[in-house]
């Protein structure tokens, strides 16, 4: 039988923000049925108006079987689809992955979605693919694209190809900043908080603009975002791309300066090293670590990138803004980590 209730399939529902955001729209009045592959973890069973559907989006098969699923669930009518699956990788390498998953996936995804009567579809995509702004400027939805490394290029193309191969999709594209939570989760947050709680010499070296910063927004400002997308898909143009995020973003010297206040009670000092020696010593210390050193010498290059973001139209179209702030909930993520430093590190998959 049909779900009476709006219906909506939220992919990577396994994910951080996959299970609040399934919550969040179960709570507003939604049917929810989330995507995951087999074997991730599963959303939890907190709510009776949230099902969850094996889907992994490589496969063909699994997908249109997911779809058919849906289909007797829902009677072929969705209010939206939420797409949030995709390939990540923080360590810079390029990944048939990203093709197969993020991009072949997308299109898999959509191609199954015909013959369906949905109202909405939004894709999460990052604020990464733009080209960074200088200090003191702000980007906006239709400032240069310029994507630096394998996953926001991802993103474009799957953009692209949202737009330009299923040009009849009534499209939105968040661009969401770097997603933190109440105990980190953000991986260059959590590795810097790493490096100067352990005192690693490395921490006191950056081959930038220490001015520079990049806007973050926290998991719980997003799965809002998010909500009030779906909620608004009426009244939002198709192919309209929406920039989530903090419009001021901490500097790095101000957020190297909080982080060793709180965890040694002074401040941090920083020094400027060349972009050469840094990539140098990055790449001795990958080698020293098998491989598995955060740091990768193509970050370097991005040191002195700096995403400071113009809201307003999330502010227009959704009525929304941040309502956290990552430097107030800095203390938060560090108190987290002083009061149970094993937790903190499995938390953030750190070692």
């Amino acid at each position: 039988m049909p779900t009476q209730r709006p219906a909506v399939i939220v992919t990577g529902s396994a994910g951080l923000l996959g299970n609040p955001v399934c919550l969040r729209l179960a709570d507003a009045g939604y049917e929810v049925i989330g995507f995951d592959r087999v074997g991730l973890p599963e959303p939890p069973k907190s709510h009776r108006n949230v099902l969850d559907v094996e889907c992994d989006l490589s496969d063909s098969v699994s997908v249109r079987a997911a779809m058919q699923k849906v289909r007797s669930l829902t009677g072929g009518k969705l209010a939206s689809v939420v797409h949030m699956a995709a390939y990540y990788d923080f360590s810079g390498d390029d990944s048939d992955l990203y093709e197969k998953v993020t991009i072949n996936g997308t299109d898999r995804l959509l191609n199954e979605l015909e013959g369906f009567e949905y109202e909405q579809f939004v894709f999460t995509s990052t604020m990464l693919v733009h080209a960074p702004c200088d200090v003191g400027e702000r980007i906006c939805e239709d400032s240069p694209i310029k994507a630096k490394w394998p996953y926001p290029a991802s993103k474009v193309e799957t953009e692209r190809l949202i737009r330009d191969g299923h040009p009849g999709v009534n499209s939105v594209f968040l661009r969401i900043a770097g997603v933190y939570t109440d105990f980190g989760r953000q991986p260059t947050l959590v590795h810097q908080i790493k490096r100067i709680y352990e005192n690693d010499f490395q921490g006191h070296f950056f081959p930038g603009d220490t001015e520079a910063g990049q806007s973050a927004v926290h998991l719980d400002d997003v799965a809002d975002a998010i909500v009030r997308t779906v909620e608004r898909r009426a009244s939002i143009d198709p192919k309209t791309a929406i920039l989530i995020g903090e419009p001021d973003p901490v500097s790095y010297e101000t957020l190297q300066n909080m982080i060793g206040k709180q965890l040694h009670g002074s401040k941090w000092s920083t020094m400027y090293v060349p972009k050469s020696l840094a990539k140098v010593g990055a790449a001795v210390v990958d080698c020293v670590q098998g491989g598995d050193a955060f740091i990768k010498s193509f970050m370097v290059d991005m040191a002195d990138d700096h995403y400071a973001l113009d809201i307003s139209r999330a502010k227009r179209l959704l009525d929304w803004h941040p309502t956290h702030a990552l430097a107030t909930t800095l203390p938060k993520i560090i108190e987290s980590l002083k009061s149970d430093p094993e937790g903190w590190y499995r938390l953030n998959g750190v070692s």
